[in-house]
Order: C-alpha cells, then structure tokens, then sequence
C-alpha cells in the first residue's frame, strides 16, 4: 500500500470515530510515514485533503452516540415532568394570578415553560454548555488519541473548529429541548392559556410563544461566555472534568458576586449578571436594554476566550 493510500485510510478512519482508539491511530500514523512521500503538483502530498479529515457529520454522530450526551439530553427531557409531579404532590393553584414565577407556574403551559428556564438557568444550563465545550480538546487527550489525530494529520484549527461546532450544536439541542418538552407537558397539564407576568400582566398565548422563542435565542447567546471559557480550559488542562468544573465553578462565583449590592455598578461586568434579562419578554411593556447589555457582554467573554484558546492550541506542545 502507498503512503497516498495510507493517508486516505487515516483519513477515513478520523472520518469513522477510530481516533478514539489511540492504538489504531498510532498504528495508522506509523504506516503512513513509513515509506517516501508522494508529493503532488501543488506541494500536498498526494490523497491527503484536509478537508476530509474529521468531517462535522461524523464528528456529530460519534457525540450524539456517547452516553455523556444520551445522559444529559435525558435528563432535560426528564426534567419538566419532575416538575409537574412536584406541583401534583404539593398544593398547586392553577387559577392564581398573581406571585413569583413559582407561584404562576401552573397558571399556563407557557409559565411552566418560563419557571423551568428560570430554575434550571442558575446551575443545570451553564453546566450543560460547559460540559459540552470543556470536554471537546481535553478528552482527546485524557484518552492520549490527541497526539494521533494530529499525526494523521488533522490541522489543528480544524480539529478546535469542528469540535467547538460539535459542541455549540449539543448546546443548542440540549437548550431548545427543554423548552420544547416543557410547553408539551405544560400544554396537556395546565392548558394553553395566557402568561402571566409576576406584575400581574397577561400574555396572549401566541405572543407568548413568540416571546419564549426570543429567550431561547438570548439564553444561548448569553451562555457563549461560558462555551468559551470551557473551551479554553480544556485546552489548557488534560482533565476534562477539570474543564467543566472551573467554567462552572466561575459562574457559580459570578453568580455570588451578583448578590453582593456593596459592588454596585461593577456588577454590571460580571458575565452572568443579565443571565435572567430574557424575563423582561414576558411583559406587554418589553425593556430590551437589559438583553442588549447582557447578548453584548456574554459574546465579547465568549469571543475573548475562544481567541485565546485557538492561540494557546496552535503553539501547545501535545504530548497525549
């Protein structure tokens, strides 16, 4: 067999999800530069593309068929219905019309959509996003494939790029899905009726709609500070749940450092200070200048991160 040929094997082996297999990776990197290079007319080496390696499709299913990922969209799934048999067990009254977001969840599908957002954006979202980015670099090399996929070669641009797309994808299925089953569950339980602000404002059904699709969009914009973060700690660490836990041990401080009135204006800096801003959707009065800070602060964090990453990745000397 050629190198051109061995090349071509490498790379449809990234192509299938072999590259988590270290052995055969190396096995495959050994052939390949074991006899002369065939160089075409253009300089590459003949059968190599870069374009083939570690293509978004095969890189998506591989993720979709971890149990990490299985677990985690589960448990979304799950959620709403942990929340209706809380409400069943306890004292529910779906004729309330005024309270917390706790209070008028039952008053609507469209409220119980907006308490689960509302319990799960403090802990359960940031965890999930960091999950997803803090694992992208730092299993490849806690699995010691790292090195080997970037023998075959996969550049490394792209195997930041795709994996962080990978990443954004899960996020976003993960975010949107909650929602989602949320208004189903909340549809057959609690009826399709107005929302209801805490300030006592009534929301027709069908704005409300439109209204939560709003906030899904800012609730995945706003978490971009977070994917960044991960990201970066991933490349920095070989641990990946050494990755995921500091983003999520950041927002948690964030989060803390936003209760802390002494601070005052500085609070405004923190990436998770206008983490709850798509609240102010469910009104008939809408103030967008919250939302705007908080999408405006969340992709500045997220872009800053994500540079420093791809810097630090391209020059990391590999070593699993």
């Amino acid at each position: 067999m050629s190198k051109a040929e061995k090349l071509a094997e490498a790379n449809d082996a990234v192509d299938h999800g072999v590259h988590t297999d270290p052995a055969a990776l190396q096995e495959l990197s050994d052939a390949a530069s074991a006899e002369p290079t065939e160089v075409g007319a253009d300089g590459a080496v003949a059968g190599y593309r870069a374009g083939r390696t570690l293509r978004l499709g095969v890189e998506l299913r591989r993720q979709l068929k971890r149990r990490r990922t299985q677990l985690v969209l589960g448990l979304v799934a799950l959620l709403p219905f942990i929340l209706v048999i809380a409400f069943e067990i306890g004292e529910a009254n779906p004729n309330r019309r005024s309270g917390g977001f706790v209070d008028l969840a039952t008053a609507s599908a469209p409220n119980f959509v907006v308490l689960a957002l509302f319990v799960s954006g403090t802990f359960l979202l940031p965890m999930i996003v960091a999950l997803f980015f803090g694992d992208t670099i730092a299993s490849e090399a806690s699995w010691s494939s790292l090195k080997y996929l970037l023998a075959i070669p996969v550049p490394r641009h792209r195997v930041l790029r795709q994996k962080a797309i990978v990443s954004a994808l899960l996020s976003a299925i993960a975010l949107v899905l909650l929602p989602l089953v949320s208004l189903l569950v909340g549809v057959v339980w609690y009826g399709a009726g107005d929302a209801i602000s805490p300030t006592g404002d009534a929301v027709t059904f069908a704005d409300s709609l439109l209204a939560l699709g709003m906030a899904i969009v800012y609730i995945v914009i706003q978490l971009a500070w977070v994917a960044g973060l991960a990201l970066l700690l991933s490349v920095l660490t070989d641990a990946p749940l050494g990755a995921v836990g500091g983003a999520v041990l950041v927002a948690i401080v964030s989060q803390i450092l936003d209760q802390i009135t002494a601070l005052e204006d500085l609070r405004n800096y923190l990436p998770t200070h206008y983490s709850f801003a798509w609240i102010d959707l469910i009104s008939t009065d809408i103030d967008w200048s919250n939302m705007a800070s908080g999408a405006l602060s969340s992709v500045l964090f997220g872009t800053v991160f994500g540079l420093l990453a791809a810097r630090r990745f391209a020059t990391k000397d590999i070593t699993s």
